[in-house]
């Protein structure tokens, strides 16, 4: 009657087809790219995910890369495993006065943004759907977000009719040396066109918790090994207490729509 997946299940027609008697289907996650929802609404099984659970913990990554690209605090912790001693190639820089850019400020985007101002950072904000906010934040074009921050942080599902909304013309517009920071979707930047950006110097440096494949292919290693990149397992939301609010919301809309 209820099924429940995380973010690896992909529940396809197939998979539909073969449960009879489904009548909700909810991932344990952020989006519905790995389920065929309008097919599956077709035969009115309701289809929810759980988008508020795991906010704060991707808010938190997301803050977590800005602070460790801003100091190279990966690169100087490398350096003391390999017992060297090198203070004075780690003078990074503080966050606090920076402008940050968000790139879409749906639910993880606001948690972004009180964090990031509560650092004292200057936050504006691009988002094709939310135009308001209670949070000190300014809304700019798009166009703006890449010509005036210092660090830009995307919070927004992947198109998969458009593709990359990040490539070699969005890089060409940031200011030199900017930090960009993916913890949405593998596939909202070009990972190819980021490479560049970093081997220019363009991007300063990049953290990535999100790929186009996962686990990453040998194609991709080249990105993953750059000096000036910091990546993850897609473990944005990976914390005890995401994971308990994602169990409690999961048990919540099933019972409710069971109910019904």
């Amino acid at each position: 009657d209820g099924m429940v997946v995380r973010s690896r299940t992909k529940v396809r027609k197939n998979l539909i087809d073969v449960c009879p008697n489904l009548k909700v289907i909810v991932r344990g996650g952020v989006g519905l790219d790995t389920i065929d929802y309008e097919y599956a609404e077709s035969k009115n099984i309701k289809v929810m995910n759980t988008p508020l659970a795991s906010s704060a913990s991707v808010a938190e990554l997301a803050i977590g890369y800005m602070l460790m690209l801003a100091r190279s605090l990966y690169k100087a912790s490398a350096s003391m495993k390999a017992e060297t001693w090198d203070k004075k190639s780690f003078e990074g820089d503080e966050i606090g006065g920076k402008t940050l850019g968000l790139i879409g400020i749906g639910n993880i985007g606001k948690e972004v943004a009180k964090r990031a101002i509560g650092l004292g950072m200057n936050v504006i904000a691009y988002d094709p759907i939310v135009k308001t906010t209670d949070l000190k934040v300014k809304f700019v074009s798009m166009e703006e977000v890449l010509k005036q921050s210092d660090i830009i942080t995307l919070h927004i599902p992947l198109d998969k009719k458009t593709g990359a909304t990040i490539t070699k013309k969005e890089f060409d517009q940031m200011k030199n040396g900017v930090i960009l920071i993916n913890c949405a979707r593998g596939g909202v930047v070009d990972e190819k066109d980021l490479l560049e950006a970093l081997k220019s110097g363009k991007v300063a440096g990049a953290g990535i918790d999100v790929f186009v494949n996962e686990p990453p292919t040998e194609e991709q290693r080249e990105l993953l090994n750059h000096p000036n990149v910091s990546a993850t397992p897609h473990i944005g939301a990976s914390t005890n207490e995401a994971q308990d609010r994602v169990g409690e919301e999961i048990a919540t809309k099933v019972v409710q729509a069971l109910k019904k």
